[in-house]
C-alpha cells in the first residue's frame, strides 16, 4: 500500500479479511435484501399488481448501480431479479472474482475498477445502492458529499439511492470495548473506540487463521440519522425515507441498522 494511501486501498487487509466480511450470513439473506431493494426502488419485476407502490411492468429492465460491490453477491443477485447490473469496486481482486462468479452462473453485468469518489455517469442509473457500511471511509468528510454528488449526477429523474450503514444510534446502543469470535475457521479479536464525541468509530482488528496473524487498525464516520438525511437532502435529493431494516420498521430504539433511501 502506498504510505499516503488511505486504510480501505489496502488491498491485502479486504484479501484476509474477506472470510469474516463474507461470510455465510451475508450471503444467505442476498435474496431477501435484493427483494427489498426491488420494492424500495418501487419496481415491478415480479409481475404483481395489487399494491400502488409498484410502477408499471417495464418495457425494458431497470439500471441499478452496486456502489462499492465487492465480490459481487449483491450485484449477482439484481442481476437474477431482474436489473440491469453495474458495479463499481476499489479492489481489483474482489472485481475478478465477481467477473468469475458471474461468467460462472453466465450472467451479464458490468463491472468497473473505480473510485466512489470519482465514478459517475450522468442520468443513467434508475436505482444506486451502498450496502453493508461501505459509507464514511474517508478522512475528508467532504470526499463523502463528493460521493453522494456523482450519485445524484448518476441517477435519472424518480431514481433513487438506497444506503445500508450503521447507524451513530446504533453503535451506541450496542457499543461493546472488545469481543472476539470465530469465523470462518478463524479467531477474530475486535477493539472499539469512539472518537471526537463518536464522530468516529476506531477498529481494531486482529485476524488469527492457523499460525498467521494480521492486525489492521481503521477509523470510520458514523452518521446518526439526522445527518444522514441531512446530507441527502443538501445533495439535492427531493424526499429522504429513514427505516431501521429491510421489513421498512421505523429507525427507533429496535432499529437493527440505518437504511435511507433519497429520491431525485
Amino acid at each position: 500500500m502506498k504510505n499516503n494511501a488511505q486504510w480501505f486501498e489496502d488491498v491485502e487487509f479486504w484479501e484476509r479479511f474477506a472470510p469474516i466480511m463474507f461470510d455465510d450470513a451475508h450471503w444467505a439473506e442476498v435474496a431477501e435484501v435484493a427483494d427489498a431493494v426491488t420494492r424500495l426502488s418501487r419496481f415491478n419485476l415480479y409481475g404483481e399488481t395489487s399494491s400502488s407502490a409498484w410502477k408499471e411492468p417495464l418495457i425494458s429492465p431497470p439500471k441499478i448501480l452496486d456502489l462499492c460491490c465487492g465480490i459481487g453477491r449483491m450485484s449477482s443477485e439484481f442481476a437474477k431479479t431482474g436489473f440491469e447490473v453495474t458495479g463499481v469496486d476499489i479492489t481489483k481482486s474482489f472485481l475478478n472474482t465477481a467477473i468469475d462468479d458471474a461468467d460462472y452462473e453466465n450472467l451479464k453485468i458490468e463491472y468497473i475498477l473505480a473510485d466512489a469518489r470519482e465514478f459517475s455517469r450522468p442520468g443513467y442509473f434508475d436505482t444506486i445502492t451502498n450496502l453493508y457500511i461501505s459509507f464514511g471511509y474517508f478522512s475528508d468528510q467532504n470526499d463523502d458529499f463528493k460521493v453522494l454528488r456523482n450519485v445524484y449526477s448518476s441517477l435519472k429523474k424518480g431514481g433513487c439511492f438506497i444506503i445500508e450503514t450503521l447507524g451513530k444510534e446504533i453503535a451506541v446502543r450496542d457499543f461493546v470495548e472488545a469481543e472476539w469470535f470465530e469465523r470462518a475457521g478463524c479467531i477474530m479479536l475486535t477493539e472499539y473506540e469512539p472518537l471526537d464525541s463518536w464522530t468516529f468509530l476506531k477498529n481494531r482488528w486482529i485476524l488469527i487463521n492457523g499460525a498467521d496473524r494480521t492486525e489492521k487498525i481503521f477509523t470510520q464516520r458514523l452518521y446518526a440519522a439526522s445527518e444522514l438525511k441531512a446530507a441527502l437532502l443538501q445533495t439535492g435529493f427531493e424526499t429522504v425515507e429513514i427505516y431501521g431494516d429491510w421489513d421498512e420498521s421505523p429507525y427507533d430504539q429496535n432499529a437493527a441498522r440505518l437504511i435511507a433511501v433519497g429520491r431525485k
